[in-house]
């Protein structure tokens, strides 16, 4: 078998939140009160919400984008859509294991895509649409918005780079696209570009600079923080001196002779499971002289490597999903990242994994659940691909924590497992809790914007009304309403059908600007899909996001 070329993605998140007292990529420092104050507000709210049910539709011809484009059309007086064979380009159509088919679109204008603005046509087995959700911007349909650029990609990709200090030399190729970019209560025609690059501050960036006047309009941090070879069975020692048998390859190398990689391509379909080496401050594909990992060394990688194929086999097992993308992208984590680093994150590419300072922190591979959690980014970023803001970012981080407790399903912690002893002293043995998120305190800085307990949220009551600059506007501490949420429902269900409810919502329903509502809406749709309307796992849904305060 010929050795994997690997290729970039994009879009990022961190695993920890800005309120711990360790070192993050996710948090910038507040200034002073009058600086806050004045800080400009990302538009989250541009987007109208849109669900509607249907129930007593005849059956269409087929269940295709074209279909569904003219079903909107023919109903765009009740769906309020002004133009929809003009303003929605089709995205995808997918047909899922209930036989219903999913139909995405983009909301466009003068066919330039509006950011963040998708509509879902949803039909059954019988091609009968069962459903239209998703969000619509009536301000950009309503517009008479200019669409056409003054400046060029190459300069707002120079500005951008500038904007961020990015490196001279960058780790993935930037990618960069015309959109119409809402802010601050303003549409506009924006480069949307995206770079991302490892280093001492690692960064995701997108960055929108105005098409016209190559002004920097918004930019946010997405960090979510020809040989011959042959996969063979090898075994090491992980963090925590499990012993752990993982799926290697050897590689024939001049003057080396026979190496032994983590790097395996046993799983048809797979483009492979592979753990790089930092240590060095660059890539490399991680090696030894044997199949045996039993080095200090090499334990974060026997880890990392071990923990990508369970997290891997859980989605095709549980989901019928091929990797991250569901097409067979390779699974690639980095190890030794960063100088006593207490952090994980996805960035679009890779997981990537500090070793801790031992104080506080372990080598961040050794739990199953930050793998799982990181591996639940890239499955978002290929699915509902939630903005890493506000409300929608902290739906980001629900699902992951979630998918990370169900696959590492010893408890309802996270991170329990990479808490090392000077933490677990002063009280803190897991990074967030799904079944009692006020078991720990945020940090000093967010306690101002909550209710005054200082604790992560259980309740709706407790929402921390965060400025964007500050966890990116609460997208770690926020998505403990929704853990609890899916925590009570789980007491309800179980493990194994929360996830089929949550993972369907994620993949077919919620769209990149969804809210907590939407979020509600979704989930239960999902559970009448798979169990029917009034059954208990739909009641089950219903009832978690009611105890948390999220009623409609």
């Amino acid at each position: 078998m010929n050795k994997k070329m690997i290729a970039p993605l994009v879009l990022s998140a961190g695993l920890i939140s800005a309120s711990l007292p360790y070192s993050n990529v996710l948090a910038v420092q507040p200034g002073s009160k009058l600086e806050q104050a004045a800080q400009k507000q990302w538009n989250d709210k541009a987007n109208v919400p849109l669900f509607v049910k249907e129930t007593h539709t005849a059956k269409r011809p087929a269940a295709t984008s074209s279909d569904a484009l003219n079903y909107l059309q023919e109903n765009k007086t009740k769906l309020n859509l002004k133009n929809p064979k003009a303003e929605l380009k089709a995205k995808k159509a997918e047909k899922d294991e209930l036989g219903m088919t999913h139909v995405r679109f983009n909301q466009t204008k003068n066919g330039v895509p509006v950011e963040g603005a998708e509509v879902i046509v949803h039909y059954n087995a019988e091609n009968e649409i069962t459903s239209i959700n998703g969000s619509h911007n009536k301000q950009v349909e309503k517009s008479n918005l200019d669409t056409t650029p003054v400046v060029s990609l190459s300069e707002a990709l120079n500005t951008a780079k500038s904007s961020v200090k990015a490196p001279a030399i960058l780790d993935q190729r930037p990618t960069a696209e015309l959109v119409i970019y809402p802010f601050e209560g303003e549409n506009y025609l924006a480069h949307k570009v995206n770079i991302s690059f490892l280093g001492e501050e690692p960064g995701n960036w997108f960055i929108f600079i105005d098409a016209k006047t190559g002004n920097v309009i918004d930019k946010y941090n997405a960090i979510m923080h020809a040989d011959k070879i042959k996969t063979i069975s090898g075994v090491g020692l992980g963090v925590l001196g499990d012993l752990r048998r993982i799926h290697i390859s050897t590689d024939q190398k001049p003057r080396q002779g026979t190496l032994f990689q983590m790097a395996d391509f046993s799983h048809k379909g797979l483009e492979g499971i592979i753990t790089y080496d930092y240590s060095n401050n660059r890539l490399e594909v991680f090696e030894g002289r044997g199949a045996a990992f039993m080095s200090d060394h090499d334990r974060p990688a026997v880890d990392a490597q071990f923990n990508s194929e369970t997290v891997y086999n859980y989605y095709l097992n549980e989901h019928g999903r091929n990797s991250l993308d569901g097409e067979g992208m390779p699974i690639q984590s980095v190890v030794h990242y960063g100088e006593d680093y207490n952090n994980a994150f996805w960035n679009g590419t890779y997981m990537v994994y500090g070793d801790g300072d031992g104080e506080f922190m372990v080598p961040l591979s050794a739990g199953l659940d930050v793998a799982a959690h990181e591996m639940a980014h890239g499955v978002t970023s290929n699915s509902a691909g939630l903005v890493y803001r506000f409300q929608s970012g902290a739906l980001n981080e629900a699902f992951s924590d979630i998918f990370g407790a169900l696959i590492d399903d010893s408890d309802w912690e996270m991170g329990e497992d990479i808490m090392a002893p000077a933490a677990k002293e002063s009280g803190r043995d897991a990074l967030r809790s799904l079944s009692d998120p006020s078991r720990f305190p945020v940090g000093a800085d967010y306690v101002p914007y909550g209710n005054g307990d200082g604790m992560y949220p259980s309740h709706m009551d407790e929402y921390y009304d965060l400025p964007s600059n500050l966890d990116n506007g609460g997208v770690h501490i926020n998505s403990s309403i929704i853990n609890h949420a899916a925590y009570l429902t789980a007491q309800d269900i179980g493990r194994d059908k929360l996830g089929k409810i949550y993972y369907r919502a994620l993949t077919v329903y919620l769209t990149p600007d969804s809210d907590f509502s939407h979020a509600r809406e979704s989930i239960i749709q999902s559970a009448v899909d798979l169990y029917g309307e009034g059954s208990p796992e739909a009641l089950a849904a219903a009832g978690g996001f009611d105890s948390v305060g999220i009623t409609e």
